[in-house]
């Protein structure tokens, strides 16, 4: 991420909406921006395969244990809307796999929903990357991810409804075709 580009442009777009970069409570404002946007934009510097990579750490489970499904629930993660730059917030994402002969430790499905939310993003892309992710390093087909979140464009701006949500599903695998199996992702 190139942080003095970033800061070139948060000042043009300061004085563009008629504000003095120079001023006190602005004069640091570039450098600051930059820094967030390098922290909070983080996964764009990495492709799928690289998250899998990174945070694929899994452990053999006996041929016994591959009736189990794994669920995780409730995992808080935010976004920037690549449409308006908008940020969605209060995400919660519940993730789902069966394994196949392992299974990935739990604060990784974690990190793998936070670095995917961490780019210029939409939900229903987010929840196709994260069960993208899951599956390389899972190694199986079989993944759910649903998504509940609000988005600033839909509560901040616009039609301002403050108390709308957003729900994505993504389903792979068996996921696809079996209700019962939908339901185990689904929020409470």
């Amino acid at each position: 991420m190139d942080l003095k580009a970033i800061e070139y442009h948060i000042r043009g777009l300061l004085e563009a909406i008629g504000e003095d970069p120079d001023r006190e409570g602005l004069r640091e404002t570039p450098g600051r921006v930059a820094n967030m946007l390098s922290e909070v934009l983080e996964g764009s510097a990495y492709s799928n395969h690289d998250i899998a990579q990174m945070f694929g750490k899994t452990f053999s489970v006996t041929s016994d244990d591959n009736d189990n499904i794994v669920v995780m629930k409730d995992i808080t993660v935010f976004s920037y809307c690549e449409h308006h730059l908008a940020l969605m917030y209060d995400m919660k994402v519940n993730v789902a796999y069966i394994p196949n002969k392992k299974v990935l430790g739990l604060s990784k499905i974690a990190r793998i929903c936070d670095m995917a939310a961490k780019r210029l993003q939409l939900q229903e892309k987010l929840g196709n990357d994260i069960a993208d992710i899951i599956s390389e390093a899972a190694d199986t087909p079989d993944v759910a991810v649903m998504i509940c979140g609000s988005h600033s464009c839909m509560t901040a701006r616009g039609i301002k409804n403050a108390s709308s949500k957003t729900v994505t599903s993504t389903y792979r695998g068996v996921f696809k075709n079996d209700k019962d199996l939908k339901d185990i992702v689904r929020f409470d």
